[in-house]
């Protein structure tokens, strides 16, 4: 067959015409639309290079934050850790972002609900509910896999008025540290969000702001068997000389915490959070969060998490934040697997308090 060049050159007139007509329909032309947001990408990047850079570090753990700093990397996100048996942070990684306007935790009030669940008689452990056509799930389940359509359901049972009574009894809504002057004390709604109602408040925390301190709050209860501390930032020698355990709370939730524990241990085993997994170590147990904050614009991946179940000794809340499509809970999860594995290898979780944390139990400021 002949080549026709006449007829080679209306094709391409042609599909020149269309695409700057689709350009034109789209409102943009595909390649400026482009440059804007690798352009704002970039300047994310930039602007977030070293997330821990700005950070006043003298009285940190520098163990937990040296391994902390590593397996964040250049990551845009923050890490805080506590310990569950007196409320003491012992490192936060990107203070600018863990003291900034509280954010909506995704799936990660998903425990908060659960607590108010089996409290209320809702749900058991046992309760299997319908998430589609012919399958049923049980709470074990659904905390692994992270499952809305369950959290929905159950809080459209449970209701706005009891899930709120809950929501402020675990300390959302409010400042949960002890003279932590840059605490941020988040935000409950007076009534069901427009977009979802009480289910989705349920499931994604629709309406619902909150900080790394209310989550890590939450699970030093979990961890240790109800009792909430008031959590404590030492920054001073006298801090750190005075500092002793302040009990904000005793709630009586032991009986509720097995079924809890075993959702939560199921998204570590096979679930949503199975990034965090540690064959070789200290078993940790967590949580995923995953979403779109519109009030502030990107992506969230939220963990939260504590290890070891028989004798815990640390509690870890790791959050991403960006315009990458990649952030996640799972993500999360993967880098408080790398600090679990990290302070495993240190001998953290050793039983002796002197070898876990060394001078720094003491009276005088850790040297990083």
């Amino acid at each position: 067959m002949q080549n026709v060049p006449g007829l080679k050159q209306s094709f391409s007139v042609l599909c020149l015409v269309l695409i700057g007509a689709l350009g034109i329909a789209v409102g943009a032309p595909a390649r400026r639309a482009s440059y804007h947001r690798i352009h704002h990408y970039r300047h994310y990047r930039v602007r977030y290079a070293d997330p821990a850079k700005d950070d006043v570090t003298t009285y940190d753990n520098p163990i937990v934050r040296q391994i902390a700093v590593e397996a964040l990397g250049r990551q845009t996100g923050s890490v805080l850790a506590v310990n569950p048996e007196n409320g003491r942070i012992l490192a936060i990684v990107n203070q600018k972002m863990a003291f900034s306007s509280a954010l909506e935790p995704c799936s990660t009030i998903k425990p908060f609900v659960t607590i108010a669940a089996l409290e209320e008689n809702v749900i058991t452990g046992d309760t299997m509910l319908r998430i589609a056509p012919r399958r049923y799930m049980n709470l074990t389940e659904a905390l692994a896999h992270s499952n809305n359509e369950f959290f929905q359901e159950v809080g459209t049972q449970l209701g706005f008025d009891r899930e709120i009574k809950y929501e402020k009894m675990l300390g959302l809504g409010q400042k949960v540290g002890y003279d932590i002057p840059e605490e941020q004390p988040g935000y409950l709604p007076a009534k069901p969000p427009l977009f979802g109602g009480v289910a989705r408040m349920s499931s994604f925390g629709e309406g619902i702001r909150i900080t790394p301190f209310q989550l890590a709050s939450l699970v030093v209860m979990v961890a240790n068997g109800g009792t909430q501390y008031y959590l404590q930032y030492p920054r001073s020698p006298e801090d750190v000389q005075s500092f002793r355990p302040r009990i904000r709370e005793r709630l009586d939730i032991q009986s509720l915490l097995p079924d809890l524990r075993e959702g939560m241990l199921g998204a570590v085993m096979y679930g949503t959070a199975r990034r965090s997994y540690d064959p070789d170590g200290e078993q940790d147990l967590g949580k995923t969060g995953t979403c779109t904050d519109d009030h502030v614009g990107g992506h969230l991946g939220w963990f939260v998490s504590y290890a070891d179940q028989q004798n815990p000794k640390l509690v870890l809340v790791v959050l991403l934040h960006g315009p990458s499509p990649y952030i996640s809970g799972p993500r999360a999860s993967g880098i408080a697997g790398e600090i679990y594995r990290g302070l495993y290898a240190h001998n953290y979780f050793a039983t002796d308090a002197d070898t876990k944390e060394g001078a720094y139990a003491g009276s005088g400021p850790a040297t990083p």
